[in-house]
C-alpha cells in the first residue's frame, strides 16, 4: 500500500472514530448491560457507535470485512482479523466501564491492516477532547505532530498495567505491579486500552505492559500511534506485537525502559504458571 491510499484510510478512520464518539458523547442513561462478567458493560451507545462506523466505512470501502468488538447484523462483520487483504477493526467504545460510570477516560478506536499489519489508525477521546491520527506519515494529536517519551531511565517513568487482571489471576496483578513498583517512578491505570496507548504515543507514559493475550480492537490502533510516534511495541518475548501474541509491551523504544517493561510483563507470567 502506498501513502497516498494510507492517508486516505487514516481519513476515513479519522472521521468514523469521530462520528462515533459524538454519537456516544450525546447518549443521556444508555441502557447498560453486561457480556462476561458483572463488571464486562456493553451499552446500546456501544452498538450505535458501531453502526456509525460500520456507515462510514460502508460509504469508502464497502467491500472491506471488519472485525468490531460488539456483535451486529452487518454481513462485513467478522469475528478475526483475516490473514490477507484489507480489513478494518473497529472499538466503538473503548473503556466501557469508564463511560458507564461517568468517567471522562473512554475511547473510540478505528483501525486498518492490510495482511494483518496496521496501516492506519485514529482514536478520539471524546471527553478529553483528543483526536489521535496516523497513516504512513507520522502520529498526529489534534494536527499537531507528536512523539513517545524521551526518557532514558526507567526510575524517572510512570507506567500502565495494561489490561485488568481477572479476579481469579489476581496474584499476576499483584506480581507485575510488585515488578513495576520496583523499576519505575509511578502506576496509573486509565480503565482504557486505547487512552493507554495514546499516552504511550504522545509521551506522557513510558509504556505499558501485560501477560495477557490483547484482543485485536484493544490495541491495533494504538499500536500503530505508538510506532509511528517513535515507540516500540512487542509481544512478551520481544518479537514486533501482532494481533494473537502474547502478552503486550510498549515503550517509547528506548532498550533500558522497554527492557524494565518485559520485565514486568514477565514477573506477571510467572505469577500466572505457578
Amino acid at each position: 500500500m502506498d501513502d497516498t491510499d494510507a492517508a486516505r484510510r487514516a481519513a476515513v478512520a479519522a472521521r468514523a472514530a469521530a462520528d462515533a464518539g459524538t454519537l456516544a458523547d450525546a447518549y443521556v442513561d444508555a441502557t447498560v448491560e453486561t457480556k462476561t462478567g458483572p463488571t464486562d458493560y456493553v451499552t446500546e451507545a456501544d452498538h450505535a457507535a458501531q453502526d456509525r462506523v460500520l456507515s462510514v466505512l460502508r460509504d469508502g470501502y464497502p467491500d472491506d470485512p471488519v472485525v468490531g468488538e460488539e456483535d451486529g447484523e452487518d454481513p462485513r462483520l467478522r469475528e478475526s482479523v483475516p490473514a490477507n487483504g484489507p480489513a478494518w477493526i473497529v472499538d466503538p467504545i473503548d473503556g466501557t466501564a469508564n463511560y458507564v460510570r461517568g468517567m471522562p477516560t473512554w475511547a473510540c478506536a478505528v483501525a486498518c491492516v492490510v495482511d494483518g499489519d496496521p496501516v492506519a489508525a485514529a482514536v478520539v477521546e471524546p471527553d478529553l477532547n483528543r483526536r489521535y491520527v496516523a497513516g504512513a506519515g507520522t502520529t498526529r494529536r489534534d494536527g499537531v505532530t507528536i512523539a513517545t517519551s524521551e526518557l532514558t531511565d526507567p526510575r524517572h517513568g510512570a507506567v500502565v498495567p495494561f489490561y485488568w487482571w481477572p479476579h481469579d489471576a489476581r496474584d499476576a496483578y499483584s506480581a507485575g505491579l510488585d515488578a513495576a513498583v520496583r523499576r519505575f517512578d509511578d502506576i496509573h491505570r486509565l480503565g482504557c486500552a486505547q487512552a493507554t496507548l495514546c499516552s504511550v504515543a504522545d509521551g506522557a507514559l513510558a509504556g505499558t505492559f501485560t501477560d495477557r493475550q490483547v484482543a485485536s480492537w484493544d490495541a491495533v490502533a494504538g499500536v500503530h500511534l505508538i510506532r509511528r510516534a517513535g515507540g516500540r511495541v512487542t509481544d512478551i518475548e520481544g518479537e514486533p506485537w501482532t494481533v494473537g501474541a502474547e502478552g503486550l509491551v510498549a515503550s517509547n523504544g528506548v532498550p533500558a525502559v522497554h527492557d524494565a517493561l518485559a520485565d514486568c510483563a514477565l514477573a506477571a507470567r510467572t505469577a500466572d504458571e505457578a
